[in-house]
């Protein structure tokens, strides 16, 4: 049986650039990176070396040629902050593509985008 999401799959168009958005604009960590020498190549992130869920940075294109079938797109991900005003202002004032925060039953939230345009939301929880 499953017990825990693992790994989350990023495709993406310039991996150096989301690499350099995911740790020095969000600030995580890179936990892993592997390149074969020949096109393959993948760099994991995660917000702590501990954590227990991590996002790999792959090669869009790379992918396609590999996997024409794979979805490539976009996952819609949520990440939990504990201190939800003060990401949005550390995301704002690092220009970054950040939406207003709105209050939902389960918390607050508020979305914002990688240099790719792809956009994510982190909530703080009730």
């Amino acid at each position: 049986m499953i017990n825990q999401v693992g790994q989350i799959m990023l495709y993406v168009n310039n991996q150096d650039e989301a690499v350099r958005f995911w740790t020095e604009v969000v600030g995580f960590s890179v936990i892993t990176e592997e390149d074969n020498g020949q096109g393959f190549r993948f760099i994991e992130i995660a917000p702590s070396m501990e954590a227990e869920t991590s996002i790999v940075l792959h090669n869009k294109e790379f992918i396609a040629k590999m996997e024409p079938e794979l979805n490539l797109g976009t996952p819609s991900l949520m990440f939990f902050t504990k201190n939800l005003e003060q990401l949005h202002t550390h995301l704002t004032n690092k220009n970054i593509t950040v939406g207003e925060i709105v209050t939902m039953p389960s918390g607050k939230v508020f979305n914002f985008a990688d240099f790719e345009g792809n956009y994510f939301a982190v909530m703080e929880k009730k």
